[in-house]
């Protein structure tokens, strides 16, 4: 399976914000963003021209799909599907993304990052409505219980997730239960609580080109 395998933190200096992809260190002294707020590259330091439309809405674009871990290609799949549903484009593709398992795992503090979160279900610790999922893909519809598996619920990087992190009770549209170490989305969640800063229109312009 193709995926990323280069420095995360290049990512965050290239888009020129943090994307917390590194959990708990995104927080600390250690992030090497909060240490060089510069691009990577021997001329990241240098000033740069003035961007073109194209420019923004391609930095947009790419802020986003390396913010939830995808490739081109299956984000690029996620905007078809986004465009041909009713609504929205960009808010449906946003909602497509946030519910994403690997991501609903995340939200939940179960794992530190997105990262960690998408090992965590291939490794087939994560149930879904009582059965294993092991595809970090799969889509979260309301009323789905995730639930950590009764064999791996001793597992130190869920607790310390938990402890350090302390996500899940944030959010509105998720259910947490610490104790039971599961969760529940209660609905599809609006545009408005999804904690992304993003303009999702830009990417619909790209991609509508």
């Amino acid at each position: 399976m193709a995926r990323y395998r280069e420095a995360n933190c290049k990512l965050c200096r290239r888009e020129g914000e943090k994307l917390f992809l590194k959990g708990a260190r995104c927080m600390s002294s250690k992030c090497a963003f909060e240490r060089r707020q510069y691009a990577p590259g021997q001329h990241g330091q240098r000033m740069r021209r003035k961007v073109s439309a194209y420019g923004l809405q391609l930095r947009e674009k790419q802020k986003v799909r390396r913010t939830y871990g995808l490739l081109e290609k299956q984000f690029h799949n996620y905007y078809k599907v986004a465009d041909q549903r009713p609504g929205i484009t960009g808010e449906i593709l946003i909602q497509l993304l946030e519910t994403r398992l690997d991501n609903m795992v995340y939200r939940l503090g179960f794992a530190p990052s997105r990262k960690a979160a998408r090992q965590l279900v291939r490794h087939r610790h994560v149930l879904v409505g009582g059965r294993i999922v092991d595809i970090p893909s799969f889509q979260v519809k309301p009323q789905h219980l995730i639930k950590i598996k009764d064999k791996s619920k001793n597992l130190d990087l869920i607790h310390s997730s938990l402890k350090e992190v302390g996500r899940g009770d944030e959010l509105p549209w998720l259910r947490l239960n610490k104790a039971a170490l599961e969760g529940e989305l209660l609905e599809i969640p609006k545009r408005s609580d999804i904690p992304v800063t993003a303009n999702e229109q830009l990417i619909v312009e790209l991609y509508s080109k």
